[in-house]
C-alpha cells in the first residue's frame, strides 16, 4: 500500500526520487499529456525504505538496476493537481545504472510497465532552468551542488522487510 494519507483537503504522500546523470544529463519522466518534467521515482510502500523505494521504480518503470550513489534531499512539497491539494515529503538519491551499457543511453526511454503515455527523456543541466521541472527546488539543489547526509534506522527483523517490500 503506498503511503498517501487523505487529511482533511489534503493528501499526504511520501515519496521518493532519483537523479540520474549522465554526460551533464539528466534523466525525467514526462507524461506526454502534461508540461512539465519530473523526476524518476515514486511513493513509498508502507514497510520499504525510501532508497528501496527508488531502486524498485526504475526496474518497474525502466527495467534497470541503479546503485545508489549519495543522499541529495528531503523536499516538502506542496502541491495541487488535478483538484487536489497535496502535501509532499519527497527523498531524493543520487544513482548510477549497474550495467555499464546502460550508462551509454542517450536516446528517450519508454516505460516497460506499458503506459504509453510516459517517457523519459535527458535534460542538459547547463539549461536546466529552461525546463519546466518540479518540484522546482530541484533545479536549485542541482545547481549548488551541496548535499545533505540521510540515515535509515531499519531495526525490523529481515522476515518482515522481506513481506514488506514484496507487496
Amino acid at each position: 500500500m503506498d503511503l498517501t494519507i487523505d487529511v482533511d483537503s489534503y493528501k499526504l504522500n511520501v515519496r521518493a526520487g532519483v537523479v540520474i546523470i549522465h554526460n551533464n544529463k539528466i534523466l525525467v519522466h514526462k507524461n506526454i499529456n502534461s508540461n512539465h518534467y519530473a523526476l524518476l521515482g515514486g511513493r513509498v510502500v508502507i514497510g520499504e525504505s525510501s532508497d528501496e523505494t527508488v531502486k524498485r521504480e526504475v526496474e518497474e518503470e525502466l527495467g534497470k538496476e541503479i546503485d545508489i550513489i549519495d543522499y541529495i534531499a528531503t523536499i516538502e512539497n506542496f502541491f495541487e493537481l488535478n483538484q487536489s491539494k497535496y502535501h509532499e515529503i519527497m527523498f531524493v538519491y543520487r544513482a548510477e545504472f549497474k550495467n555499464d551499457e546502460d550508462k551509454k543511453i542517450t536516446e528517450t526511454l519508454k516505460n516497460i510497465e506499458g503506459d504509453k503515455n510516459l517517457q523519459y527523456e535527458w535534460l542538459d543541466l547547463d539549461k536546466i532552468d529552461e525546463y519546466p521541472l518540479v518540484p522546482q527546488v530541484i533545479k536549485s539543489i542541482l545547481k549548488e551542488n551541496k548535499f545533505p547526509v540521510h540515515k535509515i534506522n531499519n531495526d525490523m527483523p529481515a522476515i518482515i522487510k522481506h513481506f514488506a517490500s514484496t507487496k
